[in-house]
């Protein structure tokens, strides 16, 4: 990811679109047909220095103006009078970053695929593996760990479902001239538009997007909403690995400077660094989306640097999450010995719905609370209070209770929705989406 939005890759793909534009042009007629042949073979084998165009751009206020002074050294002849025919700066850097995203676009789905993929691993080993749920930090009632791999997997298939769209319909040509009428090109201004496009394997949008910036926008939320689904799951592997929870570790964990001990979760701490880089991008992309008429006065130029570092950091947080799932280790005894810890009050709400079968539910959730807060106080197991409870006790049996406290009991369809959430990628899969 470092090289496809380097200064040279930019550099680069500015360079195809000003050879593309030559080329279109002249197989239009616009500009001599050996002008173009000329100058698209020149520009393409060109070895232009970013750091200069950069230092030129200072004055310049955009990297296109030096970069098409220079090409004047490398364009023989009359053909460089015909280089940049009919465009402005914004046109060849836009378009070069719709380029640049696509290939960095790319990278980013290798990765995505990798996390989805061992997501749904981790989903199919841990499909019966009951561990308990927590909602507020706080223990809730059972689940399973293959539902939350599950979880993890659907929220990356669907973020990765609006990359796809972008992909396909969403990297679009810019090209509009000066004010956006390609006035310049005459009458040929949106046949120029239409081949150009069609050269690039862009999209052509219905107008110029100079100061329309939503596709920027698309591209920025959608990585945002891809790097929150990873950010997620190191979140949760975070908490898990805590010492003492310790229902997952990494397979292999950062040591401390200091501490001996210490086996650190650095590939999750990494992946929320990673999410954090975006989401400053992300509302940097958002606050430069407001320009100014035809042409704008700092928001575009604020965007080229947050482009690169939105993908760096979504590759950073895409590459890493895929790594600590590969080699997630997971402690089954853990879970249970953690499912055990509150004496059975977890659950809770399976007693209260077995009672509330043959009282109703508002006095089954009285009984139930009372019984729960009993056994705080008095230290017993919550099977104890419950069967101690006298009108608990007219309704269910010990025998019941005993199967009410049961956590692999009160799963209902936690196996089924992993089996959807997997099937549901295996389908993606095998059609090729």
């Amino acid at each position: 990811m470092l090289d496809a939005v380097s200064d040279a890759a930019w550099l680069e793909s500015m360079l195809r679109v000003e050879a593309a534009l030559a080329k279109v042009e002249g197989r239009l007629g616009l500009i001599p047909p050996e002008a173009a042949a000329s100058i698209a073979s020149s520009l393409l084998a060109a070895e232009l220095d970013p750091e200069q165009i950069g230092r030129e751009a200072v004055s310049a206020g955009n990297p296109v103006i030096p970069m098409v002074r220079m090409l004047s050294r490398v364009v023989p002849g009359e053909a460089v009078g015909y280089v940049h025919w009919g465009a402005t700066s914004q046109d060849i850097l836009d378009t070069g970053m719709m380029l640049v995203a696509r290939r960095a676009l790319t990278l980013i789905t290798r990765d995505t695929d990798a996390v989805a993929a061992a997501a749904a691993d981790l989903a199919v080993r841990h499909r019966s593996s009951v561990m308990v749920g927590r909602t507020l930090l706080q223990q809730a009632a059972p689940t399973t760990f293959g539902l939350k791999a599950a979880g993890w997997l659907t929220a990356v298939r669907e973020a990765r479902s609006r990359i796809r769209e972008i992909q396909q319909g969403g990297l679009a040509l810019q090209f509009g001239g000066a004010a956006g009428t390609l006035a310049a090109l005459g009458e040929r201004g949106l046949d120029v538009s239409r081949e150009l496009a069609r050269e690039l394997g862009l999209v052509e949008p219905v107008l110029p997007w100079h100061t329309a910036r939503g596709r920027v926008l698309a591209l920025a939320t959608a990585l945002g909403i891809l790097t929150a689904a990873v950010g997620k799951i190191a979140l949760d592997v975070l908490l898990m690995a805590q010492n003492e929870v310790a229902e997952v570790s990494e397979g292999a964990g950062g040591g401390s400077s200091t501490l001996p001990q210490k086996q650190n979760p650095v590939a999750a701490v990494e992946v929320l660094a990673c999410v954090r880089g975006v989401n400053a991008q992300v509302a940097l992309l958002m606050a430069a989306a407001l320009q100014e008429h035809e042409r704008a006065a700092g928001g575009w130029q604020a965007e080229w640097p947050a482009i690169s570092e939105l993908f760096r950091f979504s590759a950073g947080a895409m590459g890493r999450t895929a790594g600590m799932l590969e080699g997630l280790q997971v402690n089954r005894e853990r879970m249970t010995a953690n499912l055990l810890q509150g004496g059975g009050q977890v659950m809770s709400e399976g007693v209260m719905m077995r009672l509330a079968a043959r009282i109703g539910r508002p006095r089954a959730h009285h009984l139930v609370g009372e019984a729960a807060a009993a056994a705080v106080n008095s230290g017993r197991e919550f099977g104890a209070e419950l069967k101690a409870d006298p009108e608990i006790s007219a309704q269910l049996s010990p025998a019941e209770i005993d199967a009410a406290l049961e956590p692999g009991s009160y799963l209902g369809s936690a196996e089924a929705l992993v089996d959807r959430a997997v099937t549901a990628y295996q389908m993606e899969m095998a059609e090729g989406k």
